[in-house]
């Protein structure tokens, strides 16, 4: 009887960790503009938060960002795709941290820190694309396993 227990509470666990899905989560939300994310890596979830969502048009505002780290990071790479209606329209990597590249305060972080960041951001971009459309964002790490990843969905109607 306990074996037959045991085994049905293993599958439990194992159909509830098969079927776990990361809620969508509310970056921000002003009146025309509207960013939401979820996780795409079935193993961690993180979080994420913007001051105003107005302030990402000014090129620089502050962010909220924590995580624990699954992996080390001596070496950490980002790929940006966005995507409309189902096809990638445009792509973008960079080495972010690396021999010569350390770009970030968490370059050189090992497995199972606690990676906080709560600061301003610069995009680089004079303006947000108008539209619906989603933004995939994946980092990995210097053995290509993926560190954190997440799908971006914005509804941006601002008028520039």
């Amino acid at each position: 009887m306990k074996t037959s227990n045991a085994l049905l509470f293993i599958l439990v666990l194992l159909y509830i960790n098969a079927s776990m899905e990361w809620p969508t989560h509310t970056v921000c939300k002003e009146d025309n503009l509207e960013i939401y994310y979820k996780s795409c890596d079935p193993q961690q979830d993180f979080a994420l938060t913007i001051d105003h969502c107005s302030d990402i048009a000014t090129h620089t505002f502050n962010i909220r960002a924590a995580m624990v780290l699954r992996h080390s990071i001596k070496e950490l790479y980002v790929k940006l795709e966005m995507i409309v209606n189902g096809r990638t329209v445009l792509t973008y990597s960079e080495t972010l941290c690396g021999s010569g590249h350390s770009k970030l305060i968490f370059c050189g972080m090992k497995k199972g820190e606690h990676l906080y960041y709560e600061g301003p951001v610069t995009l680089g971009i004079k303006e947000i694309p108008q539209g619906d459309y989603t933004l995939s964002a994946k980092l990995t790490n210097q053995d290509r396993i993926t560190v954190a990843c997440a799908d971006f969905t914005v509804k941006n109607y601002l008028d520039y």
